[in-house]
């Protein structure tokens, strides 16, 4: 495709967008709304599957042990738990450094802890237990349980994780349904927007026609005029999407909540990448497909 062609191409597609200011408008907004939700329901699952992940990673089994044990039961324990298949690591927690650990999570609260220390100490000594494979969990803990005259109780994620899991199936199917009415909403939009532009020029085509102006020829300017609605819409929503998220995630990051069950946020700057590709993809895509259906009733033989 020559250069001169090219900026034809280009030149008449933004001509296009500019001349039908209302139709394009309305394009733009139906087209960012369908990617701010996409956007909002694609950062939750990212999200979710990020907590998954950290709960994996901790994979927290927590075995505690009767305080009346010996030192001698309690060490031959740790032995038994660290030869049973699945098992990574087998960290020993005393009942002090529990009390450390329950201390750094009330952190400027952990006055209230005051009063708990040498014989006082009310925490039990626990091993806590990672896994190589989290799908062995339970096998492991059935395990763990046949110790019962040194194990007093099993602390475990896997229901967390489960309903992580869970969760984040399910957001994954809403999505992919909102996502695909609201593209179907998005192309009809664009459709019948570039469809008025074809239909003012409608006498223009058809000399283009009798002259031999091929099909190609006379529906590239439209297919452009459609990439450009697509890719502003994704710049205007990427930026209200990243902007809001960053406000919002900041806030949350800082609060009590968020603090008190350890958990962290993925930040915009590390999704955007796959974010900017996805939008881009998305809008050139349905601004493309909206074009092309607009034009079929005006490029046939």
């Amino acid at each position: 495709m020559k250069y001169s062609i090219l900026g034809y191409f280009i030149g008449e597609g933004f001509s296009n967008v500019f001349k039908n200011k209302k139709s394009t408008g309305a394009s733009l907004m139906i087209m960012c709304a369908t990617m701010i939700i996409f956007g909002i329901f694609l950062i939750l699952g990212e999200n979710i599957n990020h907590f998954v992940d950290e709960v994996e990673s901790e994979q927290g089994i927590q075995v505690f042990v009767k305080n009346e044990a010996t030192q001698e039961q309690i060490d031959e324990l740790g032995n038994k738990i660290r030869a049973i298949d699945g098992v990574s690591t087998v960290e020993f927690v005393s009942k002090d450094e529990a009390l450390e650990q329950m201390k750094e999570r009330f952190g400027e609260r952990q006055d209230l802890l005051e009063g708990y220390e040498g014989e006082n100490n009310i925490f039990t000594a626990s091993y806590v237990v990672t896994l190589t494979d989290l799908t062995k969990s339970s096998d492991v803990q059935a395990q763990i349980e046949t110790y019962s005259d040194v194990v007093k109780k099993i602390n475990s994620k896997d229901e967390v994780v489960t309903t992580l899991i869970n969760l984040a199936n399910g957001i994954k199917i809403v999505t992919g349904v909102i996502l695909v009415l609201l593209i179907v909403i998005s192309i009809f939009i664009i459709a019948n927007t570039i469809k008025l532009t074809v239909h003012a020029r409608r006498k223009e085509i058809s000399i283009m026609k009798y002259v031999g102006a091929t099909n190609g020829f006379i529906r590239w300017p439209f297919i452009v005029e459609g990439m450009i609605i697509g890719i502003l819409a994704s710049i205007i929503s990427i930026i209200i999407v990243g902007g809001a998220y960053t406000f919002i995630a900041d806030k949350l990051v800082s609060s009590e909540f968020m603090q008190l069950i350890n958990m962290s946020l993925i930040s915009f700057s590390d999704m955007f990448n796959s974010i900017i590709l996805v939008y881009m993809l998305l809008g050139i895509g349905i601004g493309v497909l909206g074009s092309m259906i607009s034009m079929r009733k005006y490029l046939k033989v």
